[in-house]
């Protein structure tokens, strides 16, 4: 069988789904040997070269000129079947000869369409009822994506594949010594909460930073430090974090080992946001020890369990009474920091890629 994936966005500088591009595909090629791949990308990368079973099909075309340079090769070239993880432009099109199946995170542009950047919601609007019309499977991240599907495209539930997001290993618990010199290199101070996410609004980081000066006073050691590349209407967030007044630090885009050292030297990890389809942060700062705030909305209830503090996500009261709770009780934190510890196990790549694999020999098996 031959399987065919766009992985453009797990190349580069990568957000929540091109992590779980990545992350997906190379735990499909290290538990597969039987299937060949061709990945189709912009840009090579080398992380997938030493899988005798992958090729990587690069076409260096931007934009709309890439995904219908990709559809072209693929209709030329046609493969068992097609995945896209992240974008929905390819499957839309697609000509129902080739077999499609694609991931829908979330749907944040038809539920929550005023917190989103406005090209990516027309983009999305009209591209996502043909690829979900078209589809011969739909993965979900989370029951509460799947819900959403089923509810808004009236979508028969045997067409969805409910395959949650994981953990990669490299999220766990370091030593003291081995976090300082990254809290260093970024210039954050000794204590301090922690925030990762796309400074957009969805994430919700206004809240979070008004929630935060009003305990600042009451933890004045305690300061606010938010990792995330520049999202649409990230600007407003610099206005905001005046009220703190140089206690807010906004450090871009991180990842890898340095991220994981932020996430174990932060004393709380706060993630309220609006609307996730899973939502990964929380289980990556849950399985590095850190006692974790999020938002009792969407799939976060789901993914963290009684593992977390979950607080309504419009209340900056909630949001700062929760802070103010885990800094205040060593006890709290440390059982959040145990359970934390426990629900992280739940959530597995390789478990997952395992899942989606069993579908995609299920359909050669029909």
């Amino acid at each position: 069988m031959r399987i065919a994936i766009d992985i453009r966005e797990a190349t580069g500088q990568k957000t929540g789904k091109g992590w779980y591009t990545f992350v997906m595909v190379k735990n499909l090629l290290k538990n597969d040997t039987k299937n060949s791949y061709i990945l189709y990308t912009q840009t090579h990368n080398p992380k997938f070269d030493k899988y005798e079973n992958a090729t990587q099909r690069v076409i260096s075309r931007r934009g709309l000129f890439w995904h219908f340079a990709v559809l072209r090769d693929l209709k030329k070239n046609p493969p068992t079947l097609f995945w896209a993880p992240t974008s929905y432009i390819i499957p839309a099109f697609l000509p129902k000869t080739i077999v499609s199946m694609i991931t829908i995170h979330d749907l944040i542009a038809f539920l929550f369409p005023l917190t989103h950047n406005k090209k990516a919601v027309l983009l999305e609007r009209f591209t996502v009822p043909r690829a979900v019309k078209k589809a011969h499977t739909i993965f979900t991240v989370s029951n509460n994506t799947e819900k959403d599907v089923e509810r808004e495209f009236d979508v028969a539930r045997e067409k969805i594949e409910v395959v949650p997001c994981g953990v990669s290993k490299i999220f766990h618990p370091l030593q003291l010594n081995e976090t300082g010199a990254i809290c260093e290199k970024f210039n954050v101070p000794e204590q301090f909460i922690l925030g990762v996410g796309t400074l957009s609004p969805r994430k919700n980081f206004d809240r979070l930073i008004e929630a935060y000066a009003k305990i600042s006073d009451r933890h004045p050691n305690v300061h606010l430090v938010i990792v995330g590349e520049k999202g649409w209407k990230w600007d407003v967030l610099l206005e905001r974090a005046k009220i703190a007044k140089d206690r807010v630090h906004f450090i871009g885009y991180v990842e890898g080992e340095e991220v994981v050292a932020l996430y174990n030297k932060a004393k709380l990890f706060a993630y309220p946001s609006l609307y996730e389809g899973f939502g990964m942060p929380p289980l990556e700062a849950m399985a590095c020890g850190c006692p974790v705030i999020t938002s009792d909305r969407s799939s976060l209830p789901e993914v963290v369990g009684e593992a977390a503090l979950q607080v309504n996500p419009y209340s900056v009261d909630e949001i700062a009474k929760a802070m103010d709770q885990i800094l205040s009780d060593p006890g709290l934190a440390h059982d959040l920091i145990e359970k934390g510890f426990i629900q992280a196990k739940k959530f597995q790549w390789e478990d997952s890629a395992k899942k989606m694999l069993k579908v995609f020999n299920g359909h050669v098996a029909k």
